[in-house]
Protein backbone atom coordinates (compact mmCIF):
# COMPACT_ATOMS: atom_id res chain seq x y z
CA UNK A 1 0.00 0.00 0.00
CA UNK A 2 1.23 2.92 -0.90
CA UNK A 3 2.01 5.75 2.17
CA UNK A 4 1.25 9.19 2.13
CA UNK A 5 3.10 11.88 4.12
CA UNK A 6 1.16 15.62 4.46
CA UNK A 7 3.65 18.15 4.70
CA UNK A 8 1.73 21.46 4.78
CA UNK A 9 4.80 24.40 4.93
CA UNK A 10 3.98 27.27 4.00
CA UNK A 11 7.32 29.02 4.54
CA UNK A 12 9.10 27.99 1.29
CA UNK A 13 6.67 30.07 -0.59
CA UNK A 14 7.45 33.92 -1.99
CA UNK A 15 3.39 34.61 -1.88
CA UNK A 16 1.42 36.58 0.29
CA UNK A 17 -1.15 34.79 1.14
CA UNK A 18 1.29 31.98 1.43
CA UNK A 19 -0.73 30.18 4.60
CA UNK A 20 -3.50 29.18 1.93
CA UNK A 21 -0.77 26.13 1.12
CA UNK A 22 -1.52 24.76 4.84
CA UNK A 23 -5.19 24.77 3.80
CA UNK A 24 -4.76 23.02 0.56
CA UNK A 25 -2.43 19.98 1.98
CA UNK A 26 -5.17 19.64 5.00
CA UNK A 27 -8.00 19.33 2.12
CA UNK A 28 -6.01 16.96 -0.12
CA UNK A 29 -5.19 15.49 3.73
CA UNK A 30 -9.11 14.73 4.13
CA UNK A 31 -9.26 12.74 1.41
CA UNK A 32 -6.81 10.35 1.74
CA UNK A 33 -7.17 6.68 3.35
CA UNK A 34 -6.15 7.36 7.12
CA UNK A 35 -4.54 4.35 7.53
CA UNK A 36 -1.70 5.24 5.42
CA UNK A 37 -1.46 8.85 5.58
CA UNK A 38 0.72 10.91 8.03
CA UNK A 39 0.21 14.25 8.61
CA UNK A 40 3.46 16.27 10.54
CA UNK A 41 3.33 18.99 12.46
CA UNK A 42 5.18 21.56 10.49
CA UNK A 43 6.03 24.99 12.79
CA UNK A 44 3.59 27.73 11.95
CA UNK A 45 6.03 30.47 12.72
CA UNK A 46 7.68 32.26 9.33
CA UNK A 47 11.34 31.48 10.97
CA UNK A 48 14.39 33.65 10.60
CA UNK A 49 17.04 33.94 7.56
CA UNK A 50 19.50 32.68 9.99
CA UNK A 51 22.28 35.22 8.31
CA UNK A 52 21.62 33.75 4.72
CA UNK A 53 19.29 34.84 1.40
CA UNK A 54 17.10 31.85 2.10
CA UNK A 55 13.82 33.98 4.02
CA UNK A 56 12.57 31.91 6.89
CA UNK A 57 15.45 29.11 6.98
CA UNK A 58 15.20 27.96 10.42
CA UNK A 59 11.81 26.92 9.98
CA UNK A 60 12.68 24.91 6.67
CA UNK A 61 15.56 23.25 8.37
CA UNK A 62 13.04 22.07 11.36
CA UNK A 63 10.41 20.69 8.67
CA UNK A 64 13.64 19.01 6.98
CA UNK A 65 14.83 16.97 10.00
CA UNK A 66 10.89 15.93 10.48
CA UNK A 67 10.82 14.88 6.96
CA UNK A 68 14.01 12.67 7.68
CA UNK A 69 12.63 11.42 10.44
CA UNK A 70 9.43 9.95 8.91
CA UNK A 71 11.37 8.68 5.84
CA UNK A 72 9.75 8.95 2.27
CA UNK A 73 10.97 5.51 0.40
CA UNK A 74 7.62 4.83 -2.05
CA UNK A 75 6.19 7.65 -0.63
CA UNK A 76 3.97 10.35 -1.85
CA UNK A 77 3.97 13.63 -0.21
CA UNK A 78 1.75 16.26 -0.25
CA UNK A 79 2.75 19.91 0.40
CA UNK A 80 3.04 22.56 1.32
CA UNK A 81 5.32 24.81 -1.08
CA UNK A 82 7.07 22.92 -4.00
CA UNK A 83 10.56 22.77 -1.85
CA UNK A 84 9.37 19.74 0.13
CA UNK A 85 10.71 17.77 -2.38
CA UNK A 86 14.19 18.99 -1.47
CA UNK A 87 13.90 16.98 1.61
CA UNK A 88 12.01 14.66 0.43
CA UNK A 89 14.92 13.21 -1.80
CA UNK A 90 17.55 14.14 1.06
CA UNK A 91 15.12 11.38 3.12
CA UNK A 92 15.17 8.60 0.39
CA UNK A 93 17.11 5.43 1.79
CA UNK A 94 19.87 4.61 0.01
CA UNK A 95 20.80 7.99 -1.54
CA UNK A 96 19.66 9.31 -4.80
CA UNK A 97 22.47 8.24 -6.97
CA UNK A 98 20.07 5.33 -9.23
CA UNK A 99 17.05 8.00 -9.25
CA UNK A 100 15.96 10.27 -11.95
CA UNK A 101 13.60 13.56 -10.90
CA UNK A 102 10.80 14.68 -13.17
CA UNK A 103 9.78 18.00 -12.34
CA UNK A 104 6.48 19.06 -13.57
CA UNK A 105 5.97 22.89 -12.80
CA UNK A 106 4.87 26.23 -14.55
CA UNK A 107 8.09 27.93 -12.87
CA UNK A 108 11.84 26.90 -13.17
CA UNK A 109 12.72 27.32 -9.65
CA UNK A 110 16.02 27.66 -10.60
CA UNK A 111 17.55 30.43 -8.56
CA UNK A 112 20.19 30.77 -5.99
CA UNK A 113 20.20 32.90 -2.82
CA UNK A 114 22.12 35.72 -5.12
CA UNK A 115 19.29 35.93 -8.06
CA UNK A 116 16.23 35.26 -6.23
CA UNK A 117 13.92 38.47 -6.03
CA UNK A 118 12.03 36.97 -3.16
CA UNK A 119 14.62 35.19 -0.84
CA UNK A 120 11.62 32.44 -1.14
CA UNK A 121 13.08 28.58 -1.10
CA UNK A 122 10.42 27.93 -3.32
CA UNK A 123 12.09 30.04 -6.24
CA UNK A 124 15.53 27.74 -5.64
CA UNK A 125 13.81 24.43 -5.32
CA UNK A 126 14.95 22.37 -8.53
CA UNK A 127 18.09 23.96 -7.96
CA UNK A 128 18.66 22.87 -4.51
CA UNK A 129 18.16 19.24 -6.50
CA UNK A 130 20.89 19.80 -8.60
CA UNK A 131 22.73 20.54 -5.59
CA UNK A 132 23.61 24.32 -5.73
CA UNK A 133 22.69 27.02 -3.84
CA UNK A 134 22.81 27.82 0.18
CA UNK A 135 24.59 24.96 1.38
CA UNK A 136 22.36 24.14 4.50
CA UNK A 137 19.21 23.27 2.30
CA UNK A 138 20.63 21.56 -0.70
CA UNK A 139 20.63 17.84 -1.80
CA UNK A 140 24.11 16.88 -1.24
CA UNK A 141 25.17 15.58 -3.94
CA UNK A 142 22.74 16.74 -6.00
CA UNK A 143 20.83 14.98 -9.11
CA UNK A 144 23.08 15.16 -12.35
CA UNK A 145 21.45 17.49 -14.74
CA UNK A 146 20.97 14.64 -17.31
CA UNK A 147 18.80 12.76 -14.88
CA UNK A 148 16.53 15.97 -14.58
CA UNK A 149 13.25 16.39 -16.83
CA UNK A 150 11.53 19.57 -17.07
CA UNK A 151 7.82 19.77 -17.99
CA UNK A 152 5.66 22.14 -18.78
CA UNK A 153 8.04 25.44 -17.72
CA UNK A 154 6.71 28.58 -19.72
CA UNK A 155 7.48 31.39 -16.89
CA UNK A 156 11.00 31.75 -16.38
CA UNK A 157 12.78 34.93 -14.96
CA UNK A 158 16.19 35.95 -16.78
CA UNK A 159 18.68 34.72 -14.32
CA UNK A 160 17.01 31.20 -15.06
CA UNK A 161 17.45 30.82 -18.34
CA UNK A 162 20.86 29.63 -18.75
CA UNK A 163 20.60 27.28 -16.04
CA UNK A 164 18.35 25.05 -18.23
CA UNK A 165 21.14 23.90 -20.24
CA UNK A 166 22.10 20.43 -19.64
CA UNK A 167 18.34 19.45 -18.04
CA UNK A 168 16.00 17.18 -20.45
CA UNK A 169 13.07 19.66 -21.55
CA UNK A 170 9.23 18.71 -22.11
CA UNK A 171 7.17 21.82 -22.86
CA UNK A 172 3.26 21.30 -23.11
CA UNK A 173 2.99 20.37 -26.38
CA UNK A 174 5.73 17.56 -26.20
CA UNK A 175 3.27 15.61 -23.66
CA UNK A 176 0.65 15.25 -26.61
CA UNK A 177 2.41 12.31 -26.85
CA UNK A 178 1.45 9.65 -24.28
CA UNK A 179 5.42 8.18 -24.23
CA UNK A 180 7.37 10.85 -24.55
CA UNK A 181 7.72 11.53 -20.73
CA UNK A 182 8.66 7.61 -20.26
CA UNK A 183 10.98 7.71 -22.89
CA UNK A 184 12.86 10.85 -21.32
CA UNK A 185 13.49 9.41 -18.32
CA UNK A 186 14.18 5.55 -20.07
CA UNK A 187 17.14 7.73 -21.85
CA UNK A 188 18.82 9.00 -18.59
CA UNK A 189 19.28 5.45 -17.47
CA UNK A 190 18.05 5.73 -13.89
CA UNK A 191 16.58 3.07 -12.71
CA UNK A 192 14.06 4.89 -10.01
CA UNK A 193 12.29 8.03 -10.74
CA UNK A 194 10.53 10.76 -8.43
CA UNK A 195 7.78 12.43 -9.56
CA UNK A 196 7.16 16.33 -8.55
CA UNK A 197 3.99 17.95 -9.91
CA UNK A 198 3.30 21.33 -8.50
CA UNK A 199 0.06 21.99 -9.61
CA UNK A 200 0.90 25.56 -11.32
CA UNK A 201 1.91 22.99 -14.28
CA UNK A 202 -1.90 22.82 -14.72
CA UNK A 203 -3.83 25.01 -17.05
CA UNK A 204 -5.80 27.68 -14.98
CA UNK A 205 -8.83 26.66 -17.07
CA UNK A 206 -8.96 23.02 -15.37
CA UNK A 207 -7.55 24.21 -12.11
CA UNK A 208 -7.70 27.41 -9.86
CA UNK A 209 -5.92 26.59 -6.62
CA UNK A 210 -2.72 28.22 -7.27
CA UNK A 211 -0.83 30.85 -5.99
CA UNK A 212 0.29 32.09 -9.33
CA UNK A 213 -1.06 30.86 -12.18
CA UNK A 214 0.32 30.66 -15.93
CA UNK A 215 -1.57 30.18 -19.31
CA UNK A 216 -1.40 27.51 -21.16
CA UNK A 217 -0.81 24.78 -19.04
CA UNK A 218 -1.48 20.70 -19.07
CA UNK A 219 -4.71 19.09 -18.34
CA UNK A 220 -5.27 16.97 -15.16
CA UNK A 221 -5.94 14.09 -17.76
CA UNK A 222 -2.85 14.27 -19.75
CA UNK A 223 -0.57 14.14 -16.78
CA UNK A 224 -2.22 11.34 -15.49
CA UNK A 225 -1.44 9.62 -18.77
CA UNK A 226 1.91 10.38 -18.98
CA UNK A 227 2.29 9.34 -15.32
CA UNK A 228 0.73 5.72 -16.26
CA UNK A 229 2.89 5.44 -18.74
CA UNK A 230 6.12 6.27 -17.06
CA UNK A 231 5.14 3.83 -14.30
CA UNK A 232 5.34 1.27 -16.94
CA UNK A 233 8.40 1.54 -17.75
CA UNK A 234 10.22 3.33 -14.69
CA UNK A 235 9.56 2.40 -10.74
CA UNK A 236 8.69 5.05 -8.89
CA UNK A 237 11.05 6.02 -5.96
CA UNK A 238 8.21 8.60 -4.77
CA UNK A 239 6.23 11.44 -5.35
CA UNK A 240 5.15 15.13 -4.31
CA UNK A 241 2.09 17.40 -5.05
CA UNK A 242 2.47 20.60 -4.06
CA UNK A 243 1.14 24.19 -4.45
CA UNK A 244 -2.26 23.87 -4.19
CA UNK A 245 -3.75 26.98 -2.45
CA UNK A 246 -7.22 27.34 -2.59
CA UNK A 247 -8.90 30.72 -1.37
CA UNK A 248 -12.12 28.84 0.07
CA UNK A 249 -13.01 25.44 1.15
CA UNK A 250 -15.94 25.79 -2.43
CA UNK A 251 -12.82 26.38 -4.56
CA UNK A 252 -10.80 23.29 -2.57
CA UNK A 253 -14.16 20.97 -3.33
CA UNK A 254 -14.29 22.53 -7.28
CA UNK A 255 -10.42 21.21 -7.67
CA UNK A 256 -9.94 17.78 -5.27
CA UNK A 257 -11.59 15.85 -8.59
CA UNK A 258 -8.43 16.63 -11.02
CA UNK A 259 -5.92 16.28 -7.28
CA UNK A 260 -7.49 13.36 -6.54
CA UNK A 261 -6.97 11.96 -10.30
CA UNK A 262 -3.07 12.66 -9.79
CA UNK A 263 -2.72 11.10 -6.78
CA UNK A 264 -4.64 7.72 -8.54
CA UNK A 265 -2.01 8.29 -11.53
CA UNK A 266 1.18 8.17 -9.09
CA UNK A 267 -0.60 5.35 -5.81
Amino acid sequence: MVRFLVVPQWQGSPAARAMLLVDGASAIAGDLPRASTTVLDVPVEAGESLGTGVRRLSSLLRTRDQVAAAGTDGTVVIGGDCSVTVAALAALPGGTDDVAVVWFDAHADLHTPQTSPSGAFSGMALRAVLGEGEPQVVLSPGIPRERVVAVGMRNLDDAEVDVLDGLVQLSVQDLARADALADAVASTGARRVWVHIDVDVLDPAEFAGVSSAVPFGLTPGTVSTAIRTLRERVPLAGATIAGFAPRSPSDAVDDLGALLRLIGALA
